[in-house]
């Protein structure tokens, strides 16, 4: 059940002439009242046909026009307005049933507090099976305004209990965190004008692709600018930045303003604070085409960025930062990827958006490495190949789980829920991208007793798993992957043995699929030379005591022996 409180208004007869008639876009049928704050001498349109709608309007504005009278500051947002609709599979209620519930709704709001006597004059119109109106004007009858702050949260407690009193379906109960629902209005709007979605939707759409691509705030709103969206920053004597609004292009008022909308109007998370904390937790990075030593590709480097990510769960705070740049990290991929991928993960980054907020504060400063990752990505001016972003899709499917998993332990219902419709997209994106590269691994399989060899291997590495791995469609192009890795140097039955360290293989669909991300991840590079290992390590302990003993390290070396060492030595 949902009751959807609407913002204040000023026309208790405009509202009721809606609720009476015949409906702009749902056909209004037999409207009545069911319940209200004294069904004795309530006129009644929907039931006696010598009652007005200005006969009800006048009897429920009484209060305030009473109020008016005596009080020179008139009240103009006296009408509270909420619907309340059950979901397409419950049962139809009766009017006594509803008459129960509007009760029980307007006792939760603060409109008529229980036992209260001189609350708020109200009544619930019903015009169709499966939802009622609730109009309310709220001056009580003792000239007092009612205390409204927080009635949503009340509200809704309340539709949570009812659903369970009445068999309905359950719905999770609210915490704050989501977005505001698009209006009649909006919607209504859209449609008119061929748009596919509201304006708030889209602007949040391209705010949320324009942060991967931002060190700060005042990048942030010039890169949207830059993309064509108005922006209207707010500022303040200093110059400093205070807040800001976006606008849609072609999105005007009546008389042919641009209509803006502040962040927080468009998503809790979207506000010119939490920007700030996200974006300028850390110093600028040297963009990333600049660099001419680094050891991987962007994509290469984001999968090992996630890797780690289980390492920053155990803390709250922590773990939300993690989650809120694994959003970025989805939405800069999906920007990136390739044109048949691109459906599927927008609405990946989307539906994760739901999963990237909670009532846990964020420490930003902990996911610098998974921010600065999505960063690169959205930076890069080169596409993946596609061993690298099949790999890099499987490891988000895999940190999206970790993060539904996070979700479901702290009973937070909606992102959970969040995360597991974003992990829907985002595995058919992972199947489609691995597909290809399956395909041509399988046709150049080792032959048939390396494969036998190989299979020894997985049997030993992973004996709980090696059944399905071994059964696996995908067997053949890992028995590749393998014999590539120890064609370069690696060991099979270690690698295996790692890749099943980093995820585990026991939810895994098709586990064979997942090793051969791994696996190709990992072995990218030549297995490395045991004697070089040992000189970076001599090397790198001679540093260390070089810094500890500066003046030693310059000491004349005696018998061939560095200095650094004797002084080490003498001591």
């Amino acid at each position: 059940m949902i009751a959807a409180i609407k913002p204040a208004g000023s026309n208790t007869r405009g509202l009721l002439a809606y609720l009476y008639g015949p409906g702009r876009h749902d056909e209004h049928t037999d409207p009545h009242i069911v319940a209200g704050f004294a069904m004795l001498g309530m006129p009644d349109p929907g039931r006696d046909q010598d009652a007005t709608l200005t006969q009800l309007a006048r009897h429920l504005d009484a209060p305030v026009h009473l109020r008016n009278s005596e009080f020179g500051k008139k009240v103009t947002d006296h009408v509270w307005h909420c619907p309340v609709r059950t979901a397409p599979e419950d049962r139809h209620l009766s009017d006594t049933e509803w008459a129960d519930i509007a009760q029980r709704i307007v006792e939760a709001a603060g409109i008529t507090p229980p036992g209260d006597d001189l609350g708020c004059r109200w009544i619930a119109v019903r015009h169709a099976d499966d939802h009622i109106h609730i109009l309310a004007t709220t001056v009580r009858e003792d000239g007092r305004r009612p205390k409204l702050h927080d009635s949503g949260i009340r509200v809704g407690d309340a539709c949570r209990q009812i659903e369970t009193d009445y068999g309905l379906r359950q719905l999770k109960k609210g915490d704050r965190t989501a977005g505001r629902r698009p209006t009649q209005a909006e919607m209504h709007k859209a449609q008119r004008l061929g748009w596919e979605q509201t304006s708030r939707d889209w602007l949040q759409d391209r705010i949320r692709a324009a942060i991967p691509h931002a060190s700060n705030t005042e990048e942030l709103l010039a890169y949207l600018e830059a993309t064509g969206i108005a922006v209207k920053p707010r500022r303040g004597p200093s110059g400093d930045l205070l807040g800001y609004a976006v606008g849609r292009p072609g999105d005007l008022n009546k008389d042919g303003d641009q209509i803006f909308h502040p962040g927080g109007k468009i998503a809790p998370d979207l506000t010119l604070p939490k920007l700030k904390a996200r974006l300028e937790t850390t110093a600028p990075e040297e963009h990333p085409t600049a660099r001419r030593d680094q050891p991987a590709t962007p994509w290469h480097q984001a999968t090992d960025a996630l890797d780690t990510l289980h390492q920053g769960m155990a803390d709250g705070t922590h773990a939300q930062a993690h989650i809120t740049a694994l959003g970025e990290l989805i939405e800069a991929t999906a920007h990136k990827a390739p044109t048949h991928l691109h459906a599927e993960l927008r609405a990946a980054s989307r539906a994760f958006a739901r999963a990237q907020r909670s009532q846990i504060r964020a420490e930003n400063q902990a996911a610098h490495t998974l921010r600065k990752a999505a960063r690169d990505i959205a930076h890069t001016a080169t596409g993946p190949d596609g061993s690298a972003l099949a790999t890099l899709l499987a490891t988000l499917v895999w940190a999206t789980i970790v993060a539904a998993r996070w979700h479901e332990a702290k009973n937070h219902a909606h992102q959970a829920e969040a995360a597991r419709q974003t992990l829907h997209h985002l595995q058919t994106a992972a199947d489609r991208a691995l597909t290809p590269v399956l395909d041509s691994l399988a046709t150049r399989g080792p032959s048939d007793q390396a494969r036998r060899t190989l299979a020894h291997d997985v049997r030993a590495a992973v004996p709980d798993h090696a059944d399905r791995i071994l059964t696996d469609p995908a067997w053949p192009a890992l028995a590749t992957v393998l014999a590539d890795a120890e064609a370069g140097g690696h060991k099979p039955h270690q690698l295996l043995k790692e890749a099943a360290a980093k995820r585990e293989l026991t939810t895994a669909r098709q586990p064979a699929r997942v090793l051969i991300t791994r696996i190709q991840h990992t072995s990218r590079n030549p297995a490395p030379n045991p004697r070089a290992e040992a000189a970076r390590s001599r090397s790198a302990a001679f540093a260390h005591v070089a810094a500890q003993h500066p003046k030693a390290s310059q000491a004349p070396a005696k018998a061939g022996v560095p200095g650094a060492y004797q002084s080490h030595r003498r001591r």
